[in-house]
């Protein structure tokens, strides 16, 4: 258990997060050649993107397990996507996982989704490492980027290696903590060994850098030294804290220091909240939550895969377990690891590890799986949806249609909704607009249907909690629903028709997530 360390990288898109995943899967030789990310269909693409769709368009659009071995640890890597839409599934994500990685671009510094996800770790109070990006390009002020760090997201920035110029200027880095010189080569070839020096005020710096570029490190140096926070581990793993590391994922500068790093200061397992208080995860007894289901893995046999993150114990093959949510046994017959979409029967798994156990429709996001003291992990949020769309059939595969609005919605990628009045389509909320595009194409090439989805105006869906089945006064924009449970849910188009509704309705109880 010691040797595991399950964390995410998160960013904002186009930050390099794709790069930085697959450089460390090619450094710990996971795979033998990076895949390409800037997206012509001729070229490799990322492993961690294995859906036709995602290769396609050159964007992760759902998150993947990535398990491997680095500097004698157990790594998994739980990649999510980094485009907006998506924020639902990577929310689960970083359920599952015990620290994070968050990637900045040196030039842009922090941007929208960043901090929208960093909000999402600090709400779990994870540990999290930062690597500044793309210092081989034109970049910010690395003080003004440390500063950006602390005054938006409100952790301390605390740098372990500083670089030397940037840009066509940039020579490398002077890491902090070893007094070296790490040198970077434009050309590329054979990397120099870093250099060893006594402090930043040895007067070899100025041989190996030049006399300007070693008074601005030095002048950095010094201010560091007065003002700046020295890295606290214990700030760090409460999330109070963040270690900066400086570098180029795609030319690998520095990935090889900030790997040894995530495998040090990254926590092992760590106990987890439940319904009987913190579970250890050294405890004997078995327990685990599901944070992830996805359809059509493997699409030749139309399976379905739940991901379950393991808390405590050991996961055995063949073992069974109690499901939490049905009270009922379940025998996990085929745990597997999985490497992007590529997978392997495992015969056990320990706290921190991620398997996927084949999912014959009893298995949702949340549920928890225990052996031996009864225990249930806290049920995981969906987001409000905000976008909603009726989805209609363009051909006649009325079976594969349904199976396949099934499976997604299993899959949390919409919420589904059906109207009380009128033709019985199925209506569709997604938490982003591109996910409307993410279903067509999805029904198309795993199912085989055609179909459309056709965007409503409405703006906002309420679950209704205390339903009597009266008929309620509501205005001529609100349509009624109800979901697969026959539950109530109402749509509405403005904060206007909902203020009206409840104005209208004193007794009435609007929930924004079932």
């Amino acid at each position: 258990m010691a040797r595991r360390r399950t964390f995410a990288i998160i960013s904002h898109p186009d930050a390099g997060k794709t790069t930085l995943t697959e450089k460390t899967l090619l450094y710990a030789g996971a795979i033998e050649l990076a895949g390409a990310v800037r997206g012509k269909k001729a070229q490799r693409h990322a492993v961690s993107d294995w859906m036709d769709i995602e290769r396609e368009r050159g964007i992760s659009i759902t998150s993947a397990a990535l398990e491997f071995d680095l500097f004698d640890h157990r790594v998994t890597l739980l990649d999510t996507p980094g485009h907006r839409d998506f924020s639902e599934d990577t929310y689960r994500t970083l359920l599952a996982v015990d620290s994070v990685v968050m990637v900045i671009d040196a030039a842009k510094g922090i941007e929208s989704q960043t901090r929208k996800l960093f909000e999402v770790a600090r709400q779990r109070r994870l540990p999290m490492l930062t690597f500044v990006n793309k210092l081989d390009l034109p970049a910010r002020d690395p003080l003004e980027l440390l500063d950006e760090i602390e005054r938006v997201l409100g952790v301390a920035a605390v740098p372990m290696n500083w670089p030397i110029g940037t840009g066509d200027r940039f020579r490398g880095v002077y890491d902090l903590r070893r007094d070296e010189v790490l040198f970077y080569e434009r050309a590329g070839g054979a990397r120099p060994a870093p250099v060893a020096v006594a402090s930043a005020d040895d007067p070899r710096l100025a041989a190996l850098i030049g006399e300007e570029r070693r008074g601005e490190l030095l002048e950095a140096v010094h201010l560091l030294s007065a003002a700046g926070t020295r890295f606290d581990r214990e700030a760090y793993l409460a999330g109070r804290q963040t270690a900066v590391f400086f570098g180029s994922a795609l030319s690998n500068f520095g990935l090889e220091t900030f790997l040894a790093a995530l495998v040090d200061l990254a926590p092992p397992p760590q106990p987890r909240a439940s319904d009987i208080g913190l579970v250890d995860p050294a405890s004997t007894d078995f327990s685990g939550f599901i944070f992830k289901i996805q359809a059509n893995m493997n699409p030749r046999h139309r399976d379905r895969v739940a991901f379950v993150r393991v808390c405590s114990g050991v996961l055995a093959k063949d073992m069974l377990v109690t499901n939490a949510r049905l009270d009922a046994p379940v025998r996990l017959s085929r745990p597997s690891r999985f490497f992007g979409r590529d997978r392997e029967t495992v015969e056990s798994a320990y706290p921190g590890d991620v398997v996927g156990l084949v999912n014959p429709g009893r298995f949702a996001i949340g549920d928890t799986l225990y052996a031996g003291a009864r225990v249930k992990y806290p049920r995981i949020p969906h987001f409000p949806a905000e976008f909603f769309g009726a989805m209609r059939l363009r051909d006649v595969k009325f079976k594969q249609f349904d199976e396949g609005v099934r499976q997604l919605e299993e899959e949390g990628l919409m919420q589904v909704v059906f109207p009380i009045y009128g033709k019985r389509e199925p209506i569709l909320g997604v938490v982003g607009a591109l996910q409307f595009d993410i279903v067509e194409a999805r029904m198309k090439n795993e199912y085989g249907v055609t179909c459309q989805v056709d965007k409503l105006p409405h703006i906002a869906a309420r679950w209704i909690a205390n339903d009597t089945g009266a008929p309620l006064k509501l205005p001529q924009g609100v349509l009624e629903t109800v979901d697969r449970d026959e539950r109530r849910v109402l749509l509405f188009q403005s904060e206007w028709e909902m203020q009206y509704t409840q104005r209208e309705n004193p007794s009435l109880t609007l929930l924004a997530v079932a």
